[in-house]
């Protein structure tokens, strides 16, 4: 579903942006080939790619296309934001806390080596995505890809009832594939409600339905929480704000459609908190529920003991003794990473919603960003929900969605029209003080 000439103009008419430098072009193209990377996971399910390094190929290449372009771009590292500063001191703490780890100090520095890269591609993409037009451009790669796996995770799948373990890396566990649509999904509709062509329509019409059953195939019930979370405030702004209450009708009529077809499992898996199973696998979801109670216990426990730094990136499965992680992104970080990496993280996320307060504060924006900044609002707090349900702390989406909040911000504020001077004053006056400066004050007494 390649962008329309249509969509093209949309996004630059919604907020009449000059095009970027063209010295940006090479930095963006790698920029985005890495963005393909992370979301599609080639290597997982094409035969012969595991043994390429593509994400670190094109971040790499991305990295150095930008330093060559130093002095040229439209945006300098002064320019960057304090959510930036926040995330790079995150990082900073749980390095500190790798090198003096009580538990594993090897595996938890070579873990937090594999998280810093965030904030590489999040800088990229700050001073990269210099417009609207790119900003759509590297949501619709997200977008797509997560759709794509989607597809491949349900061809993979076959007849196995719960969609887990199918694909490697970011993928592997059903709970971050769920998060990863979840994250998504706004976007998708986003880019449905965007365009006018009815076949461009149909194809994300088909795209939500697919994310959506695959989400219910994860039988994530962290995933499920926030879809419902995520899908109220979607249709608060996209179906009541926005006026379009045939989203509402619609929205209710399919879930329930896909629920009856697919949403056994996870409804099982939801009701079996309770303690009455009569399957196997509802009483794997009851064991998993009791084990995830001890794991929270487990957890506040490793903060008492080690509040400061904690126990290391990925070392509180070693130090929980069962090697599962805590279900709560915000225990797993302030147990692996202290309580100083969690406030960190907090302003992190906090600072997103200040840039979309600024951002609904604006009068200049156009119907198409709005959209647009409304799905990112839906996206983030789906995120913040959901999270105190999984643990997904060390997962690229939602830092992802933090930068384009803060790149499209920063694009309305660059585009902000230069003030002019005050015409209060009479134009004879003015003549006068241009005129005879010493003599201004006794001028502008006089009238």
């Amino acid at each position: 579903m390649p962008l329309t000439n249509e969509d093209q103009k949309i996004a630059r008419r919604s907020l009449d942006l000059p095009q970027a430098s063209p010295s940006l072009n090479g930095p963006f193209f790698w920029l985005s080939a890495f963005y393909i990377v992370y979301c599609t996971r080639p290597e997982d399910w094409i035969p012969g790619l595991a043994y390429i390094p593509l994400a670190k190929i094109t971040g790499v290449f991305a990295l150095l296309a930008l330093l060559s372009s130093i002095g040229r771009t439209q945006r300098k590292f002064r320019d960057l934001p304090r959510e930036s500063n926040y995330l790079l001191a995150m990082i900073g703490m749980l390095f500190l806390s790798a090198l003096l780890s009580p538990v594993w100090k090897g595996g938890a520095l070579t873990s937090t080596l594999d998280f810093a890269k965030v904030w590489i591609v999040w800088i990229l993409t700050f001073m990269l995505v210099t417009n609207f037009v790119r900003l759509r451009r590297v949501i619709y790669i997200q977008s797509v890809s997560v759709a794509v796996i989607s597809v491949v995770s349900l061809v993979f799948a076959r007849n196995q009832p719960r969609l887990e373990g199918l694909l490697g890396g970011i993928y592997s566990n059903s709970n971050d594939l769920a998060f990863a649509i979840v994250l998504t999904l706004p976007f998708a509709l986003a880019f449905l409600l965007t365009t006018k062509r009815i076949f461009i329509r149909l194809c994300w019409s088909a795209t939500i339905l697919m994310m959506t059953l695959t989400l219910l195939k994860t039988a994530s019930r962290a995933g499920f929480i926030s879809l419902m979370i995520s899908g109220v405030v979607c249709l608060w702004y996209f179906g009541v704000k926005g006026r379009r209450l045939y989203l509402l009708v619609t929205s209710v009529f399919v879930l329930v459609i896909l629920l009856a077809v697919a949403g056994g499992p996870v409804v099982d898996r939801i009701f079996a908190i309770g303690g009455n199973v009569s399957t196997k696998e509802e009483a794997r979801a009851y064991g998993s529920y009791q084990e995830r109670k001890y794991l929270i216990d487990k957890s506040i426990e490793g903060i008492m003991r080690y509040p400061i730094l904690g126990v290391g990136v990925r070392n509180f499965e070693t130090y929980s003794g069962v090697w599962k992680d805590v279900h709560v992104t915000y225990l797993q970080i302030a147990v692996e990473g202290g309580l100083p990496s969690l406030i960190l993280y907090l302003l992190f996320l906090g600072s997103a919603f200040s840039n979309l307060r600024k951002l609904r504060r604006r009068q200049d924006l156009d119907g198409s960003t709005r959209l647009f900044v409304d799905a990112l609002q839906s996206s983030l707090i789906g995120f913040v929900v959901g999270a105190m349900f999984a643990p997904v702390a060390y997962q690229f989406f939602p830092y992802f969605t933090v930068a384009y909040t803060a790149a499209l911000l920063a694009t309305t504020q660059e585009n902000e029209p230069a003030s002019e001077p005050s015409l209060s004053v009479r134009p004879w006056r003015l003549r006068l003080d241009a005129g005879f400066p010493a003599k201004r004050n006794r001028v502008t007494r006089s009238t």
